[in-house]
């Protein structure tokens, strides 16, 4: 799913692109790496929290980073409501079926 918002122009990386979408008002769903550092997560999670954005940490850095087709990612940002909603829908059955989202396992 994240393959086809980056081809779709509709996802962006990397800590600065990601805060300026949500600072934007542009964010429809923020995705951080599990094993980011706890100031960035709590960076995010207050910024999601203040602008109402719905964050989700998933994953790890590497494959974040390699789900988009780039070098290590630790933070993305979906800026399409309807690209957001199925990511967000797709999270939330893998979640219900033994995946593991939010550090849930």
């Amino acid at each position: 799913m994240l393959g086809l918002c980056i081809r779709a122009g509709k996802l962006k990386s990397g800590e600065l692109s990601v805060l300026e979408a949500v600072r934007g008002k542009k964010a429809h769903v923020v995705i951080v790496s599990e094993d980011a550092s706890d100031n960035t997560k709590k960076l995010f999670a207050d910024k999601c929290s203040y602008y109402k954005v719905p964050i989700v940490f998933f994953g790890d850095k590497e494959s974040l980073g390699h789900a988009i087709g780039k070098g290590v990612r630790t933070s993305l940002v979906v800026t399409d409501e309807g690209l957001a909603k199925s990511l967000l829908k797709n999270l939330l059955l893998e979640d219900q079926f033994g995946g593991n989202v939010n550090g849930k396992n």
